[in-house]
């Protein structure tokens, strides 16, 4: 007797709206496509259909909004999960209720087989559906963590003319992962043509060599001061940058000009002057 009653109260919760399968259909009706929006995905694979599997909607991607209470509820991607906005401090009225937003289940940045460095394995995996929509074919994580990449000049150094005894300085901005190591070198020649490097600043008590990270992410900057400048100071001065991966190197210039004496006569006379 009980076992026949439990029976018609399971039965009664599916007649219910709002409760069970049958609500679940009694809710999305009859399938009328003609009542469906056009939908673009920023990739194909996130193409999917509603909660109904009658209208094409999309996954979202990272940071975009997931969850809600109503039939319009939006679903993550895979690899993503639907997190709360108060969890982060970013509660707002402004965003429908109950809903979240998608975040990466892998944390980190990663480096692709493209050579490029990707915010996390969730923004990898986008790029390689976007590039094989395009017939570029697909994109591999490689390693965690930010690709490496050899030194790349990105400012060289430049050509400076001035006389003795003036403050003059050469400087080259270098882009790099891991962080290149950053030296100066003055390049001369043998009298038999073969090039000679004098690292710096060696004894030169005018020469100073500094080095600093940026101006950017992954950048470094480095400069060679001379004062006072001197005669001997003229030729070819060469930044060379290193790391693991490889090596770069650019070269700049300084010519240097006698200093003259100048001496200032004044005629008192005429109110003239004469400079020597």
């Amino acid at each position: 007797m009980q076992l026949l009653v439990l029976l018609h109260f399971i039965v009664g919760l599916h007649l219910i709206p709002g409760v069970g399968a049958a609500a679940s259909t009694s809710a999305c009706g009859p399938c009328n496509m003609d009542t469906c929006s056009f939908v673009t995905c920023a990739a194909p694979e996130l193409l999917t259909k509603d909660e109904c599997d009658c209208c094409e909607r999309c996954l979202s991607i990272e940071g975009e909004e997931c969850g809600g209470r109503d039939e319009t509820r939006a679903r993550c991607a895979p690899g993503m999960v639907c997190v709360s906005r108060s969890s982060f401090g970013s509660a707002s009225s402004s965003f429908s209720d109950g809903t979240g937003f998608c975040l990466c289940e892998e944390d980190g940045a990663v480096c692709g087989s493209d050579g490029r460095t990707h915010s996390s394995v969730c923004a990898l995996r986008l790029y390689s559906w976007k590039t094989q929509s395009q017939g570029k074919g697909s994109i591999h994580k490689v390693h965690d963590g930010e690709c490496k990449f050899a030194p790349v000049i990105t400012l060289a150094p430049g050509k400076i003319h001035n006389i003795t005894g003036a403050q003059v300085y050469l400087s080259c901005e270098v882009k790099a992962m891991p962080t290149p190591s950053i030296s100066w070198r003055k390049v001369t020649e043998s009298p038999k043509g073969v090039r000679l490097f004098e690292d710096l600043p060696g004894d030169r008590v005018n020469v100073a060599v500094q080095v600093r990270g940026g101006p950017s992410r992954h950048q470094s900057t480095s400069w060679v001061m001379i004062k006072p400048l001197k005669k001997e100071d003229e030729g070819t001065y060469q930044c060379h940058a290193t790391n693991m991966v490889g090596e770069a190197f650019s070269e700049g210039s300084i010519k240097v000009s006698e200093h003259s004496t100048r001496r200032m006569k004044k005629n008192n006379r005429a109110g003239s002057e004469l400079i020597v």
